[in-house]
């Protein structure tokens, strides 16, 4: 049992009891013996405010302060810096705000080192006016008063700024510390000012600085983000006290530079060497492999980190999120779910929102839905809500997505504009031809965004899947903007599915001109001429095409079974399963005749027989990747297929019956859209 505590205590001997509580972090003691205290010190606020904040607990800390203002006591300066360092630490803007007014009302906003701190304290609060103002306020300044300022730029977007009050520092008179260094250095890294680092680079070295790792490691970082490797490599190298920070640093400087060998060799040998790894070094080893591709070894590195002892923190599992959404692993990304559900991670708008969009490009939008719906709507951010529209508007739910939009308004939060293309977006896959066009005009007059030439090329897309091609045209020619190859592809995809022949290569004539290496416009256009049956001029393009040295790129489809991904291409014969394949195909044919379905010849684009037609449709990737799907369904009742390219008519109509004779859900991905075939029908209403 504790001792009691003494009461009635005057003010200096409380004073020494509760700083003594405080040194030895027994802060429920302190807290106790301060209330008990009649009339305690200003002096006593200070140093129980200030215990709170070392120790975390910053909410006490402003409650405390809050108390204090509640009794119409006046704050000194001492006690307005207390609560000036909690509100820095819990980044509470309007509890920064509030410490700000009163300091500006007692007259303290000129004092320096109040001053310095109220800086620091919007900068961590990412509020670039209260930190300008209390900079503006100070009569006189320090380096820390300007290192404050220029930092605050950096961080909150304005590198340049941040450059500038840099050299404004140095023309007044005032030098450098390694802090005003190690914060100024990144913004040369985001503009890619290599003249003006080597110039601070000469500076430290002449102040004696190239000792400071923090100086050093902003250097690295700085030569490595403007591609000079070799330096990065240099002081790096000639670093006498190398730490897990300049390890870091160096690993992703190689990542930046695409050495990723590099930067492999360089953690392993920290692994080796039995250096202290931190989650920075995972985190920087896991996500450069992820953003040049490698991304089986970046979830290998995961489980990894995890053996290690490490727990993935919200970085990683985002990171690893987006690994399992670029390899459409829908195993590893329910394991990855189920691991933010066990440690507590689902108050994570960052971790949630990348789950969202796994499980879309897995094509498992109600999972989508529901883990959505599952994020408290006060956590819901704009990029929670454009995830959310683009997932619905790939699955073709246009509907569901000008819904999203309209609740997303009303919920307080202010749409972009990655949020009208994926709204755009999923209008032109549902046919939503007037309420694409609302939107659209909206824009500048009601959400006061400019629409850029990607939301001109969704309407494009919009008018010309509606069969609208004069009118897509005439949008187009009348663009304030320069058109991009987007919008006219949009349109000549357009005369391939409406048969417009004349457009098509009047629209054909003009992309070979803007974009004359892409040979997916040559093969759309030899596809229009093709159905149209002009082989003479379709083997033409065909002939521009092979002489430009352009070659199409092959289709193929791909399925996960029992954890191992297997791929298709059209005819394909390498798989050890072909035979029972084709046989499972020649063997359903006869069912899907029998059910109505048959062959559209018209999808076969070489001129050959009607029988040699037909067998020619059977090959198709997305076909094979069905039947083997199928073939290896264990109890499951739905299968999904990826393909690389759009999906062909025939294969569309062949696996709506296939779905229907075998009672399970398929859904394929292809380069537009999602489809799920159920009973007979698509969800795309044969529209995509």
């Amino acid at each position: 049992m504790l001792p009691k505590l003494p009461s009635n205590l005057p003010p200096h001997l409380s004073l020494k009891l509760i700083k003594t509580y405080c040194q030895s972090n027994d802060l429920r003691r302190a807290r106790q013996l301060f209330d008990k205290t009649t009339n305690p010190d200003l002096h006593s606020w200070t140093v129980l405010i200030s215990a709170y904040t070392r120790n975390n607990l910053q909410n006490e800390a402003i409650n405390l302060y809050t108390q204090l203002r509640d009794k119409q006591l006046q704050p000194d300066k001492f006690v307005l810096l207390s609560v000036v360092k909690a509100c820095a630490t819990s980044a509470d803007l309007i509890q920064a705000q509030k410490a700000h007014k009163d300091a500006v009302t007692f007259q303290f906003h000129h004092d320096l080192l109040l001053g310095n701190a109220m800086i620091d304290m919007f900068a961590k609060c990412k509020h670039l006016e209260g930190a300008k103002t209390a900079f503006n306020d100070l009569q006189v300044r320090d380096v820390i008063s300007w290192t404050s300022i220029s930092s605050c730029y950096v961080t909150c977007g304005k590198p340049r700024k941040g450059l500038e009050t840099f050299k404004e520092m140095v023309s007044n008179g005032v030098k450098p510390n390694s802090i005003s260094l190690s914060s100024i250095l990144p913004a040369c890294s985001d503009l890619k000012c290599l003249n003006f680092g080597q110039q601070i680079h000469g500076f430290i070295i002449k102040n004696g600085m190239s000792a400071n790792v923090f100086v050093t490691s902003a250097l690295i970082n700085m030569y490595a983000t403007c591609l000079s490797i070799k330096e990065a490599e240099m002081i790096f190298n000639t670093m006498v006290n190398k730490d897990t920070v300049s390890h870091n640093v160096m690993i992703s400087a190689y990542f930046e530079n695409k050495q990723p060998e590099k930067a492999v060799s360089m953690f392993k040998k920290m692994k080796e060497n039995n250096s202290k790894l931190n989650f920075a070094s995972w985190n920087s080893v896991i996500s450069g492999c992820l953003q040049l591709g490698q991304t089986q070894q970046a979830l290998n590195l995961l489980s990894e980190m995890q053996e290690s002892g490490f727990k993935p923190n919200q970085i990683t599992l985002t990171t690893a999120m987006t690994a399992c959404t670029n390899i459409e692993s829908l195993r590893k990304g329910k394991e990855i779910h189920s691991y933010i559900f066990r440690h507590h991670f689902l108050n994570d708008t960052t971790t949630l929102t990348a789950l969202i969009f796994m499980y879309a490009k897995c094509g498992k939008i109600q999972f989508s839905k529901k883990t959505f719906e599952m994020m408290p709507e006060k956590t819901r951010d704009t990029i929670a809500w454009n995830t959310i529209i683009l997932a619905n508007s790939m699955h073709g739910n246009g509907e569901e997505s000008l819904k999203l939009l309209k609740k997303m308004v009303k919920s307080g939060v202010k749409p972009n504009a990655v949020t009208f293309t994926g709204v755009l977006s999923g209008c032109s896959h549902s046919r939503l031809v007037d309420e694409g066009l609302y939107i659209f005009n909206s824009m500048s007059k009601i959400h006061l965004i400019e629409p850029d030439a990607e939301h001109h090329a969704c309407v494009v897309d919009i008018l010309s899947r509606a069969g609208r091609l004069e009118t897509a045209y005439n949008f187009i020619q009348n663009m304030t903007i320069k058109p991009t190859p987007s919008a006219y592809g949009a349109l000549l995809g357009g005369c391939k599915v409406y048969k417009n022949v004349d457009l098509g290569r009047i629209v054909a004539k003009k992309l070979f001109e803007i974009e004359p290496n892409n040979p997916g416009n040559y093969v759309l256009l030899s596809n229009i001429l093709v159905n149209a049956k002009l082989w003479g001029e379709a083997s033409e393009t065909r002939r521009l095409m092979r002489d430009k040295g352009m070659k199409k790129e092959p289709g193929c489809s791909w399925v996960q079974v029992k954890n191992k991904v297997h791929t298709f291409v059209v005819g394909d014969k390498r798989n050890e399963y072909s035979d029972d394949i084709y046989k499972f195909l020649s063997d359903m044919s006869d069912e899907m005749r029998r059910a109505g379905y048959l062959p559209d010849t018209e999808f076969v684009l070489q001129d050959v027989d009607g029988e040699e037609k037909e067998d020619t449709l059977c090959n198709h990737s997305e076909k094979l990747a069905v039947a083997f799907g199928i073939m290896n369904l264990r109890g499951e009742s739905e299968i999904t297929v990826f393909k690389n390219l759009r999906i062909c008519g025939d294969c569309h109509n062949a696996i709506k019956i296939m779905a229907k004779i075998v009672g399970v859900r398929i859904v394929v991905r292809d380069s537009l859209r999602f489809h799920h075939f159920s009973h007979g029908y698509c969800s795309c209403n044969d529209f995509w």
